[in-house]
């Protein structure tokens, strides 16, 4: 029995996840290129909210019950677009302070590169004595 329910609300966990407007748009929104749209994202909260409240008054005006799950549904997409704003600014925050510090790290590695072929180019041009040189220097004397 228990695994049955284990199975049916993995069913719809995955369903859920794959087609409802809200999971979509937020899988869009923690991609690197769609945080910017978190805070604008939040203002989809209040339509949700507006179509919780219009279901909620006409299950209690002699609708069916089972308009309360539409309400549920639609109160926890509201609550996920508001929490996504907060969380989409610290990812966005964090994401551009390591392609900040991976620039700076290109730029130090490309200076310490240059540094070290200056350095090898002063010493290949400096003239070196040989050492058939310097034994024939102290043979003549």
């Amino acid at each position: 029995m228990i695994r049955l329910l284990w199975a049916a609300s993995t069913s719809i966990r995955n369903f859920m996840r794959r087609y409802m407007p809200s999971n979509v748009l937020l899988d869009a929104i923690r991609t690197r290129r769609g945080l910017k749209w978190g805070v604008p994202a939040m203002l989809l909260a209040i339509p949700y909210l507006l179509i919780a409240n219009l279901r909620a008054e006409a299950a209690a005006n002699g609708e069916p019950g089972w308009l309360h799950l539409v309400v549920l549904v639609c109160i926890w997409s509201a609550l996920k677009m508001l929490c996504i704003g907060p969380v989409s600014i610290v990812r966005l925050t964090r994401a551009r302070l390591r392609e900040t510090a991976a620039v700076h790290r290109t730029q130090e590695e490309q200076i310490n590169e240059s540094e070290r072929a200056a350095a090898t180019s002063t010493v290949d041009s400096t003239p070196r004595v040989s050492g058939h040189a310097t034994s024939a220097l102290r043979h003549s004397e």
